[in-house]
């Protein structure tokens, strides 16, 4: 009864407000497009209904996508849709509930991933470069992990008897997607070649271990739980999983060797014969031939390290789901679960894009996160929460005065048609970077990293007969860099589903947590 007054009373408010709009207002203004959309978009906010409880949670991060990624990636995909771009939308962007977030790390201004996934999975903001571990804990220094131990929410879903995922584009060792199960010293501990002997000595272990021992490890430190694992985990980073020998190569190994690890451990082999009913893939092949019908567990480990940018995909010598892909299979598994489930995924390689001076490259791994999440929320249904947000953003750019519908990736062009000119008598693009590599001039390479390859171009250049629409064009940058950095603005956090409706205002990342556990009743009140 009080939901149905209380749209009752939103429905005549809303007649009054459109009789006293007509008043007052020419007919011209109220029939205008932009007026009206905005009207419907905040009726839907006010006849919203947010008393239901959600079963499932998805936290989709899309590493690296500050506000400006986001701003480009829309216009981005808006012009490749015909658009003139400005006015597009990316899925997530629909969402009726957004924040700012505060992305700083304990001892950073600007952060790094591992101190701001572990704010966002922990609940609690810690120094950079260190996972799920506290700020009381000394990078690199392995005797200070033991008691600064932080649980994770995929732990409290574990622990609650939820299924639980992992998804990644990056190697699934990686920062982000670590955090999720790792206590870690140092983010670089991928495997224990990466590791000082001392650290090893000392008894601390490498990610890749932890991830294959993430059961006995979380029953170890929560004796009285029943906990079966994690069901789905899939990424990249097949070479801290498998040991320094020629004969562990993998079909599409890059590297004569492809294995890191130097203490003569598969790992791959380890988690089944952990997990007789689990499923390890590392091609294209094996995904497909994945039922998530009968599939209780998968591993899949689809590249030596991380895996292709969605523009290469196509390059893969096995084949490489894409992260839509991955997804939802994800969920066709973990929905099994009556219980409900909790999945990270994260787009890992728009971070590395933008590190690598390449927007386009970045753009459009962002435009692919957009369509896995909009293939979530198809297939996860009502009572899924579905938390879209970054870990941090970068030092990119949208400049100058081009006029509406002008290329995002293109030079210039003023509202006189004419193309602009700098103070230097050069023309210039709409995206750039503060600081990186700089410009390039690599044609149609669409892997954003051949720009590693290349001598350090940073400031101005003669963009005059340059095709900077092309994949392989890299933004001039200001300040030279070995690699362009993350910035230290706030990024943005998108919510649809049950417990959306929390998400409003600036907070603190730390807060992402919260908004997991009330969803999901994991920590007992």
């Amino acid at each position: 009864m009080k939901l149905l007054w209380s749209s009752l009373a939103t429905a005549v408010a809303l007649s009054l407000s459109h009789a006293a709009q007509a008043q007052v207002l020419p007919n011209y203004q109220i029939s205008n497009p932009w007026y009206q959309q905005a009207q419907q978009d905040l009726q839907k906010k006010l006849t919203a209904e947010d008393g239901t409880q959600a079963k499932n949670v998805i936290l989709f991060v899309g590493d690296g996508m500050g506000i400006s990624t986001l701003t480009a990636a829309r216009i981005l995909e808006g012009q490749q849709l015909g658009l003139l771009g400005e006015e597009h939308a990316l899925s997530f962007e629909t969402f009726g509930y957004s924040a700012l977030v505060k992305t700083y790390n304990t001892d950073a201004q600007t952060p790094d991933s591992a101190g701001t996934m572990t704010a966002m999975i922990a609940g609690v903001k810690t120094d950079a470069g260190v996972l799920s571990v506290d700020e009381d804990i000394e990078r690199g220094q392995c005797g200070t992990v033991s008691g600064n131990e932080l649980t994770t929410a995929i732990e409290l879903a574990e622990i609650k008897g939820l299924a639980t995922g992992v998804i990644s584009t990056a190697r699934i060792t990686h920062a982000t997607p670590a955090a999720t199960y790792a206590k870690s010293a140092d983010r670089n501990w991928e495997d224990i070649s990466d590791m000082p002997e001392e650290a090893v000595a000392a008894g601390c272990r490498d990610i890749a271990d932890q991830l294959v021992n993430f059961k006995e490890n979380l029953q170890a430190r929560f004796p009285d739980a029943e906990v079966d694992g994690l069901d789905v985990v899939m990424g990249g980073g097949r070479r801290h999983f498998l040991p320094k020998e020629e004969a562990f190569n993998s079909s599409d190994a890059r590297s004569a060797v492809e294995g890191d690890r130097t203490d003569d451990r598969d790992l791959t082999a380890e988690w089944q014969q952990k997990y007789s009913d689990g499923v390890y893939v590392m091609d294209l092949a094996g995904f497909d031939a994945i039922d998530p019908a009968s599939t209780h567990r998968v591993l899949g480990l689809f590249n030596e390290s991380h895996m292709q940018y969605e523009a290469d995909r196509h390059n893969d010598i096995a084949g490489e789901p894409s992260l839509s892909e991955m997804t939802a299979k994800a969920i066709e598994i973990l929905k099994q679960d009556e219980d409900g489930y909790l999945l990270v995924v994260e787009s890992g390689r728009i971070d590395h894009g933008h590190h690598a001076g390449s927007a386009s490259t970045a753009l459009t791994d962002t435009i692919e996160l957009a369509k896995a999440v909009e293939m979530a929320q198809a297939a996860a249904g009502d009572d899924t929460l579905i938390l879209v947000t970054a870990d941090h953003s970068h030092v990119f750019t949208i400049a100058g005065y081009p006029r509406r519908g002008n290329p995002i990736l293109g030079k210039v062009v003023g509202v006189d048609g004419q193309v602009a000119m700098a103070a230097d008598g050069l023309p210039y693009t709409t995206l750039g970077y503060t600081n990186g590599r700089g410009f390039q001039d690599l044609g149609t390479e669409t892997d954003g990293d051949a720009s590693y390859d290349q001598e350090i171009a940073a400031g101005r250049h003669d963009l005059s007969l340059i095709d900077t629409t092309a994949s392989g064009y890299h933004q001039e940058a200001v300040i030279p860099k070995s690699s362009e950095t993350h910035a230290g603005e706030d990024i943005s956090l998108h919510a649809t589903g049950p417990g959306a409706q929390y998400v409003q205002g600036v907070i603190e990342q730390s807060q992402v947590f919260h908004l997991i556990d009330d969803a999901l009743n994991l920590v007992a009140k």
